[in-house]
């Protein structure tokens, strides 16, 4: 119990540093306060899986938000009002201009690319000619996270905190995730614009409970299944007030997380076990230094996004740097 009420204690004091670092609100803390949590950003060389193999590759976007690979290598990402399209050796292929700030993608087997602007769903077709323009969802809406199925489109919108299951045309199909007792559905608590999904290999919906600090598992009627994680300052859990932020499905079927705050990368398996880390915050953030959070007149501070190609390499958008990482599995981590 002294363990929970300690990490509690921890997740109050983020929240409130989030909002007013010191005081200028009169709810801070003070310049005089300091809470020493360097250690965190060190991890058991251990227990690092990966070695960053190769890159960086410089996006030259001012504000970057989303990364997807497709089935060829290609990486995508969504940032300022573009997609930008490189090849696997870091060379610009093609830029497709968009009208708005594009928020989260994602690309299809044929080379569909699935964009998602603050309020509403943009598809455009492997040359960059848009293709539709879907209804919005309104002016609460912030769609963050897309996922793609033979016959369904799944779309996560943190301002409504819900997931939308779209069919191939744009209609929407139903809803995913309010609150019902009734079904045992505990609802979405997203306190902050991060909340990500992806289809796994077991042909469940994943979506980051970011609130909860953990992944839950629906079928895509919207029944839920079981989740995985739990709230701690450990390396196997997730700490702060909402993580983790994003992530992606490895070829074997386990999963790659991103937490922002403390900037991590960590891998586990398909049940949900920790199994490693990819990348460590002293590794991400120059120093190992600690971010808390995302400040509006500085842009996102450490909420990177994550892919992962049929290889299993690991693409981290790093959002404060607007670079792409890339990771590769060390020999016999296995």
């Amino acid at each position: 119990m002294g363990g929970v009420v300690a990490l509690a204690a921890v997740v109050a004091i983020i929240a409130v540093v989030r909002f007013d670092v010191f005081g200028d609100k009169g709810s801070g803390l003070g310049k005089g306060f300091t809470y020493d949590i360097a250690k965190l950003t060190k991890v058991d060389p251990n227990l690092i899986l990966y070695d960053e193999s190769a890159g960086p590759i410089v996006t030259g976007l001012a504000e970057s938000h989303g990364i997807a690979v497709d089935l060829q290598g290609a990486i995508y990402v969504a940032g300022d009002q573009a997609i930008c399209i490189f090849s696997q050796n870091g060379d610009l292929k093609h830029q497709i201009a968009l009208a708005g700030t594009p928020r989260c993608l994602e690309v299809d087997a044929d080379g569909t690319i699935y964009v998602g602007l603050k309020d509403h769903m943009e598809i455009y077709d492997a040359q960059g000619q848009r293709q539709a323009s879907w209804e919005s969802l309104g002016a609460d809406a912030v769609l963050t996270s897309i996922a793609v199925t033979k016959d369904n489109i799944f779309v996560a919108d943190a301002g409504n905190r819900v997931v939308i299951r779209y069919d191939r045309a744009g209609n929407i199909i139903r809803s995913i995730g309010q609150k019902d007792p009734d079904r045992n559905i505990p609802g979405f608590v997203i306190p902050s614009p991060y909340f990500d999904l992806a289809i796994s290999r077991d042909g469940l919906l994943r979506v980051v409970n970011t609130g909860r600090l953990r992944i839950e598992a629906y079928t895509f009627d919207g029944d839920f299944e079981f989740s995985w994680g739990k709230p701690s300052m450990d390396i196997d859990g997730f700490c702060g007030c909402c993580n983790p932020v994003n992530i992606a499905v490895l070829p074997g079927g386990g999963f790659i997380t991103c937490e922002k705050g403390l900037v991590r990368v960590k891998v586990y398996d398909s049940e949900g076990r920790f199994t490693g880390v990819v990348a460590s915050p002293d590794q991400l953030v120059e120093g190992g230094e600690f971010k808390i959070c995302e400040f509006p007149e500085q842009g996102q501070v450490g909420g990177f996004d994550v892919a992962v190609d049929s290889a299993g390499r690991v693409f981290v958008l790093d959002t404060i740097k607007n670079i792409i990482r890339i990771f590769t599995e060390l020999k016999g981590s296995s």
